[in-house]
C-alpha cells in the first residue's frame, strides 16, 4: 500500500504536470464503489469544477476545488475538494484521451485541455470522493509527521498517553497519519528500538530518537520518488510517453527501495552492526529488524 512518501510524489508529479486550473468537463465511472455512490450525483458535484491546487494529509491526496467565478465560502473556508485514497493498488495518473485503456481504469475525469486524469486499480480497493468539506473525513487522522506541530514533546505526549506495542501505534491512522509497514520498519531501526516496546516505556533519549527518525526516513523516501516493490514505474511518466520520459529523466521511478535499510532485508547484514536482518511478526504484520541494534523489550 502507498504510503506518505508516494502519495505525496504523486501530488508533486500531478501539480508539476499541469493539473492545478484545469476545468473537470466530463467523466467516466467504470466501478461505482470507488467513488462511493451513485455516478450521477458524483458528475453533478464535480462537472465544471477547477482543480485549483493539490495537497496531501496522511495517505490521502486532495485535489482543492472550485467553481470559477463562486463567491461562495466552503465550510470552515475549507475549499471543496475530491479525496483520493490509492489503498492497495491504486494508481493516479494523468494521460492523454486516445492512450488506450488497460481495463482496470475505474473512474476518468475529462479535463479542458483534451487529457484525462486516470484512477487506475486492479483491486478495487480504493476511493474518489467528493466533499464540500474535506475536514469531515480527514478530521478523524492522527499528527502528522511532517508538519511543524510534530515536535519532540507532542510525540512524548502522544506515546506515553497510551499502552500498546510501538509498531501497531504507529500504523494506527487515528495516531499518525501517512505510516506504514516499510517507513516504520525503517524508522524504528534508525532509532534502534524494538517495535514491541510499549509506547510508554520509552525514555527521553529514545523518544528524540524516534522523532528524528521518522521525518528522516519519509524525506529521504520522497527524494527518491517513493519505494516500489514492483515495476518501479513513477506516476508522473504516462503510460507510453517517451517524450515525458526524456524531458524529466530524473522521475522516471520510484527508487528508495534501493535505500531501504532492513524493510524486506531479511537474512541481510545490518548496514550498522552487519548482523543478519530478521524478519518477526508484530501485530500481525511482518516486521524486519536487526536483533542487535534493537533489543527486544523481553
Amino acid at each position: 500500500m502507498p504510503e506518505l512518501p508516494e502519495v505525496q510524489t504523486v501530488v508533486d508529479d500531478l501539480r508539476a504536470a499541469g493539473l492545478p486550473g484545469r476545468e473537470i468537463v466530463d467523466l467516466d465511472v467504470q466501478w461505482p464503489p470507488s467513488i462511493g455512490g451513485e455516478s450521477e450525483v458524483f458528475r453533478n458535484a464535480v462537472v465544471g469544477r477547477t482543480i485549483t491546487d493539490l495537497a496531501r494529509r496522511g495517505k490521502w491526496m486532495l485535489l482543492l476545488t472550485e467553481y470559477p467565478g463562486t463567491a461562495a465560502t466552503p465550510p470552515a473556508g475549507t475549499p471543496a475538494a475530491i479525496l483520493v485514497h490509492l489503498r492497495m493498488s491504486g494508481r493516479l495518473y494523468l494521460s492523454q484521451c486516445d492512450d488506450p485503456l488497460t481495463g482496470y481504469e475505474r473512474v476518468r475525469l475529462f479535463l479542458d485541455d483534451q487529457r484525462e486524469l486516470r484512477f487506475h486499480d486492479p483491486r478495487k480497493f480504493g476511493r474518489v470522493l467528493y466533499t464540500p468539506d474535506p475536514q469531515i473525513v480527514l478530521s478523524r487522522l492522527g499528527m502528522e509527521p511532517l508538519d511543524p506541530t510534530f515536535t519532540v514533546e507532542a510525540l512524548g505526549g502522544l506515546l506515553r498517553a497510551r499502552r500498546r506495542q510501538l509498531k501497531p501505534l504507529l500504523l494506527d491512522q487515528h495516531v499518525m497519519a501517512g505510516l506504514g509497514n516499510i517507513y516504520t520498519d525503517e524508522a524504528l531501526w534508525r532509532a534502534q528500538i524494538h517495535p514491541q516496546r510499549l509506547s510508554n516505556s520509552l525514555s527521553v533519549a529514545e523518544i528524540g530518537a524516534l522523532h528524528e527518525a521518522i521525518p528522516a526516513v519519509l524525506r529521504r523516501g520522497i527524494k527518491n520518488l517513493g519505494t516500489s516493490l514492483g515495476s518501479g514505474q513513477s506516476n508522473f511518466i504516462l503510460p507510453g510517453d517517451a517524450r515525458r520520459m526524456q524531458a524529466h529523466p530524473d522521475h522516471v521511478g520510484a527508487r528508495n527501495q534501493e535505500e531501504l535499510q532492513v524493510f524486506q532485508q531479511t537474512g541481510r547484514p545490518c548496514p550498522r552492526c552487519r548482523v543478519p536482518i530478521v524478519r518477526i511478526i508484530v501485530g500481525q504484520r511482518a516486521t524486519h529488524i536487526c536483533p542487535v541494534c534493537q533489543r527486544s523489550p523481553d
